[in-house]
């Protein structure tokens, strides 16, 4: 396997498993970074820039990390409550008047953030180019009715994240979600992210698509056999789980020029792993003198909000503001740990007692929502070298 990039000393590990990935775990093409206090120690890409091509990953090869995302969008609410133009207990609709329709009057904001909103799915579904205009969207959840008593319950919003927290934000700053991480983010630190990928780096992105892990018993890891309730979830059309993963449907050609365009903050965010990483690097501490959240924001970003059975995903989860914290569910790399997956695959997250930041980014999108086995690999490696 040709892996490019570096590794600084105690951290070969990780380079262990990520190549292992490839030739165990049915890896395509990746790449990791891994930051520790700010610096980066791990900077590794390799395989194929495209799922289903030949030509290489580059060193500035960006990928779609799905809900990988979520962990970025989900800073703008926060650091906007830590410039004091968000009140995390305030209504919703103090911001966003038509949202107090349909009894969601009392829906805080922290209610969106920790997935206890109810608004996990629509009556209705939107097509592709609904859920990317920027008005059908927030007009949908604006209508909806709660599916169960705002505050008193968790399920993960699985698509309506978008509409819900891009709507906010825009309510707030009078700027688009993607603008506001453009020039108060990813400008200032350097990052390789977007929702709403540019059309001046359109060449940079790779081709994402679904990939079989390898069976058990033949080089493969032991593939872990999911709970029934979890398999008749989401095979049944009526569920709930269908319904929140299915509120834009038909389902969205991910590789489409104009999907990657749109700003989706649930599912869309694009980036190299190296942005991914450097992005959480900078919410625990300093990044080249630049840092995202203060010691008391970092607090609200990892205390548990929602534990418990989930609605839709059917597992135990937990959240906090905007993050999934570590748990059985989503393995991060300790009890402090606060980061969000990909379904399919990708991974960001930080843990601060370690000071580290990590960013996994894949164009193989394998079955899972929380726990992807290439993901993991990497994060017991990041253990091991600790």
């Amino acid at each position: 396997m040709d892996v490019r990039g570096t590794v600084a000393p105690g951290f070969e590990a990780v380079r262990d498993a990520f190549v292992r990935n490839f030739e165990e775990r049915g890896e395509r093409g990746a790449a990791v970074a891994l930051y520790r206090h700010g610096r980066k120690v791990v900077d590794l890409w390799a395989g194929t820039r495209d799922v289903d091509g030949a030509e290489p990953w580059a060193v500035d090869t960006v990928q779609i990390v799905r809900s990988a995302g979520k962990g970025v969008a989900a800073a703008v609410p926060l650091l906007l409550h830590q410039r004091g133009q968000v009140d995390l207990d305030a209504p919703v609709g103090t911001y966003w008047p038509e949202f107090k329709a349909n009894g969601k009057e009392r829906v805080l904001v922290r209610h969106l953030l920790a997935h206890r909103a109810g608004l996990a799915a629509l009556d209705g579904t939107l097509t592709p180019a609904q859920a990317a205009d920027q008005v059908s969207g927030p007009r949908a959840v604006a209508a909806q009715q709660p599916l169960w008593e705002p505050g008193t319950d968790h399920g993960y919003h699985a698509q309506t994240y978008s509409w819900l927290i891009g709507e906010l934000v825009r309510r707030v700053t009078g700027r688009t979600i993607g603008r506001w991480i453009a020039e108060e983010i990813a400008r200032p630190l350097g990052l390789d992210f977007w929702f709403g990928l540019p059309e001046d780096e359109a060449h940079r992105i790779g081709r994402i698509g679904p990939v079989e892990p390898p069976p058990a018993g033949n080089g493969g890891t032991l593939r872990m056999r999911p709970k029934r309730s979890v398999v008749e979830a989401y095979a049944d059309p009526a569920s709930l789980t269908r319904r929140a993963f299915g509120a834009i449907d038909p389902f969205p050609d991910e590789n489409d020029p104009a999907y990657r365009a749109a700003e989706l903050p649930a599912s869309n965010g694009a980036a190299t792993a190296r942005g991914l990483a450097r992005c959480y690097a900078a919410m625990i501490g300093e990044v080249d003198g630049q840092r995202l959240f203060a010691p008391a924001t970092l607090t609200l970003a990892r205390t548990e909000e929602s534990a418990g059975p989930d609605r839709v995903l059917v597992v135990n989860t937990r959240f906090g503001l905007g993050y999934m914290l570590h748990g059985p569910a989503a393995p991060l790399l300790g009890p402090g740990s606060f980061g969000h997956p990909g379904r399919g695959g990708s991974l960001g997250f930080a843990d601060p007692e370690t000071g580290i930041a990590l960013g996994y980014v894949t164009n193989g999108l394998q079955k899972g929502v929380t726990a992807d086995p290439r993901a993991q690999a990497l994060v017991r490696a990041v253990r091991s070298a600790l």
